[in-house]
């Protein structure tokens, strides 16, 4: 099964579109995990465990795992291990580069830690990603417009009538390619949304920003007018409870979340 199909099973059998990010950082997890042999994997765990019944997706920022070198890519791994895999996972990495260093990258998140889907910069062009878009089982998730402030300083700014981040969307579906294909759309951006729900139509967008970043669930939703797509909520779930009830605070985050979300078929 490919990386669409897969998405698509999962949405339909528990009807959510919730992405849950796993961007876990020790300074926010309850103490008594501290002594713990892998703090962030216990954590990690009990958040998959009290969450999964309403994810479609899990998204894990690598960076979070990277910054504690060999032991951090341990508990990177065991984390997208302990997640059920009829539930997709997507590495927000964030990579490109030259054609090898790609392939190389390529093969740590999709052959190493066997992740569905993977988040790319598209800046250096086709050649950089081609490693990732030619995996017909895998999902690849363009930057295009991106929820923080500096996403205006490029992303943009107007070049031939438009902006860039509609030059990328446009190009990159021109593009060869075996791989699912998606876009990062910032939560930020609902009427920037609508518009590019116009020419993208059967892409999947990913969209974080909901939550802590300002972003409204109604506007996004109404945006989209139910094209394929993940509502990814990172620390309004994994932090929404402190303490011994941390899970049980993840859990009725998680289920709120979803329920707002909705489901249309």
């Amino acid at each position: 099964m490919n990386a669409i199909n897969k998405m698509n099973a999962r949405q339909l059998a528990i009807s959510s579109r919730l992405c849950i990010g796993l961007d876990t950082e020790l300074s926010k997890i309850p103490q008594y995990l501290l002594s713990d042999e892998s703090p962030i994997v216990s954590f990690n765990q009990q958040i998959i465990e009290a969450t999964s019944e309403f994810a479609s997706a899990y998204k894990i920022n690598t960076a979070f795992y990277e910054q504690y070198g060999v032991k951090g890519w341990e508990a990177l791994t065991q984390t997208i291990e302990s997640i059920p895999n009829d539930i997709i996972t997507i590495a927000d990495a964030k990579r490109a580069d030259i054609g090898n260093t790609s392939s190389a990258y390529a093969r740590a998140v999709f052959d190493d830690l066997h992740c569905d889907a993977i988040t790319v910069n598209p800046y250096m062009g086709y050649d950089s990603l081609a490693p990732f878009l030619e995996r017909e089982d895998r999902m690849v998730i363009v930057l295009a417009l991106t929820s923080n402030p500096g996403s205006s300083d490029f992303q943009r700014l107007i070049s031939q009538g438009k902006p860039i981040y509609q030059h990328v969307i446009e190009t990159v579906l021109s593009w060869k390619r075996n791989a699912s294909l998606g876009f990062v759309i910032g939560a930020t951006h609902p009427g920037e949304l609508a518009l590019i729900r116009q020419y993208a139509h059967e892409s999947v967008l990913l969209i974080p920003g909901i939550g802590a970043q300002g972003g409204d669930i109604d506007a996004i939703m109404k945006a989209n007018a139910n094209g394929p797509v993940f509502i990814n909520v990172s620390r309004g779930i994994q932090y929404a409870g402190e303490g011994e009830l941390f899970g049980e605070k993840a859990y009725e985050a998680a289920k709120y979340y979803k329920e707002r979300i909705g489901y249309d078929t």
